[in-house]
């Protein structure tokens, strides 16, 4: 936490909704859950954050509206057709999921295809959240305000995410005005785990009811956070002081509440047809962000145990559309349809069969199951006495039934507000960050160097001769720590010593690689990726000058320092993930 932050201010970003808290230093030492947040409204919809959607005017560069207004706003324009210039950007966040070798300037397409550069949509929804924060702390001190060195910040990410989206994101934010060293990034499941080991038992739901904060040293959990992008699952145990410690390396995948969502649209394109749908969007916008309102509050509802009708307005608009396009009502078509004797239409009322919309959910539940199942396998979970679901798809009786189904001997934690779970955790991370002790690298990190050839050990095909004719090898994988390796967050795992190799070298590159395999020979072995570079400047003449390297992995970001040898100079530095 900064030196003189008197409030920690966190941001989540999601994938489908973001949202902003904060709390002050005095009210964390009293109550640490005590924690700020705004409420949005949206049409029937009252949210604890509102949808990621940004709506930018046709200039490019100025933010017009966020959330649940970008969507009105937006939504306004198309009906006047006012809005081919205008970018209108929504769920993006999963662009940076598993890219490896991204930069800093890749585009991004909003929803009629215009382009813009990523980093600009990031950065302008920060700032929005950053300032709409400020503005209600503000109201909070009787109109006095807070500086800009009162404020730490805290940005969240997926625990899945690389190291190139985690400084993409940070990037992101310094672009909205959140200076550097003022920022943390917290690690979703994380801050979820933080929140729940503070709640009593009364706050959590779900099976055989605990709170995390009864559970004794040696106790093991898993944290599972189903956003609406990514699923992201950690393992936690107990450890002395109160302090937590990864077990498992992060996992999980894209299997968030949007694959429902997705299911849900693929099934309205079989329902009416593509280009009739089509043809609704963009001549109806307002109504077809409604339809999506009346479906977030509508799968709420939907249970593996629920076998009545789930009933759902279709707008007049698509009915009409419907029958221009076709010369056929949709109420005479249904029947020729698959989902013949499962849907009627009344109306404006579609009464749905619950199987069928059981059915949206069942690509985004499987996976999770199967993950879960895997998992539980794993050595270093065994044991886990209890499955704590947060995040805004972990709200679905549809998934938390059918997770205490599948896993009948865990107990299932719920906490209430489960989707507020992150947010509020991220608070706490930015008051007492290094309360998560040990963490497990993901990867393999190294870098590339040669080495003296040794028969019997290097491939003779890979056997090269230097400039004074020695026999070298060239693109070693020289490992600084492994993947599934335990990393103490304060502890310096590796500190490597390179040489220069020219005499009038006044700098030197240092290439970075990351795999999933334990025991690489070759950078370029299959499935290793350069991820990143490091450049050392190494002032003065001659071969004899030499950097010392320190690296710590065990923070939420990669921390690099640089020891000059024949200077003894000290300095901090960057690995660039983003080319």
């Amino acid at each position: 936490m900064s030196r003189d932050a008197v409030v920690v201010a966190a941001i989540d970003f999601g994938t489908t909704y973001s949202g902003w808290a904060f709390s002050f230093k005095h009210e964390f030492k009293s109550d640490p859950i005590k924690v700020s947040a705004k409420t949005w409204t949206g049409g029937q919809l009252v949210s604890s954050k509102g949808p990621t959607c940004v709506l930018i005017k046709p200039d490019g560069r100025t933010l017009a509206a966020f959330g649940y207004e970008a969507e009105s706003r937006y939504a306004d324009l198309a009906e006047e057709e006012k809005h081919v210039n205008w970018f209108f950007f929504r769920r993006f966040k999963m662009m940076l999921y598993g890219k490896i070798g991204m930069q800093r300037d890749i585009l991004l397409k909003d929803a009629t295809g215009k382009e813009l550069p990523a980093k600009t949509v990031f950065s302008l929804s920060i700032k929005f959240l950053r300032d709409d924060m400020l503005a209600m702390s503000q109201q909070r001190l009787a109109g006095d305000g807070l500086a800009d060195n009162e404020v730490h910040w805290v940005l969240t990410v997926p625990a899945i995410w690389n190291d190139a989206a985690k400084q993409f994101m940070r990037e992101a934010a310094e672009e909205a005005g959140i200076p550097s060293d003022q920022l943390t990034i917290a690690l979703e499941p994380e801050a979820a785990s933080l929140y729940c080991r503070h709640l009593p038992v009364e706050k959590n739901k779900g099976s055989k009811a605990a709170s995390l904060a009864q559970f004794k040293t040696g106790t093991k959990y898993m944290v599972l956070d189903c956003g609406g992008g990514t699923v992201d699952i950690t393992v936690h145990e107990v450890a002395n002081g109160g302090h937590l410690k990864e077990l498992h390396k992060a996992s999980g995948g894209a299997w968030g509440g949007t694959k429902v969502d997705d299911a849900f649209f693929t099934f309205l394109q079989k329902l009416v047809g593509a280009p009739v749908l089509k043809t609704f969007m963009t001549q109806h916008m307002d109504d077809y962000i409604d339809i999506f309102r009346d479906f977030e509050i509508k799968k709420r509802d939907v249970a593996p145990s629920r076998d009545n009708k789930v009933t759902f307005r279709i707008p007049i608009a698509l009915l009409d559309v419907f029958y221009d396009m076709t010369d056929e009502t949709l109420k005479q078509v249904i029947p020729q349809t698959r989902y013949a004797g499962m849907i009627t239409l009344t109306g404006d009322k579609m009464r749905i069969d619950a199987s069928v919309v059981k059915s949206f959910f069942k690509e985004s539940v499987d996976s999770i199951v199967e993950h879960l199942g895997n998992l539980f396998r794993e050595p270093s979970v065994a044991g886990c006495a209890a499955i704590v679901m947060v995040g805004g798809f972990s709200e679905s009786p549809m998934l938390q039934e059918t997770i205490k189904i599948q896993f009948p001997d865990v107990r299932v934690i719920i906490p209430d507000e489960a989707g507020l779970a992150i947010l509020k955790g991220a608070v706490i991370f930015g008051h007492c960050p290094n309360i998560i002790s040990e963490r497990i690298s993901k990867y393999t990190y190294g870098v590339a160097c040669s080495q003296t050839y040794m028969q019997g050990i290097h491939p003779p095909d890979r056997k090269t001769l230097n400039e004074d004719g020695e026999e070298e090898v060239d693109d070693i994988f020289s490992v600084h720590v492994r993947a599934g390796q335990k990393l103490d967050i304060d502890e310096v795992q590796t500190a490597r010593t390179y040489s220069v190799g020219q005499a009038d070298q006044q700098a030197m590159t240092i290439q970075f690689f990351a795999t999933d395999k334990t025991d690489p020979m070759f950078v370029d072995d299959p499935g290793c990726n350069r991820i990143g570079i490091m450049q050392v400047p190494v002032p003065g003449f001659g071969c004899d000058r030499q950097a010392k390297i320190s690296l710590k992995f065990g923070k939420t970001e990669i921390e690099a320092s640089v020891k000059i040898v024949h200077t003894s100079d000290v300095s901090k530095a960057n690995i660039n993930f983003l080319g």
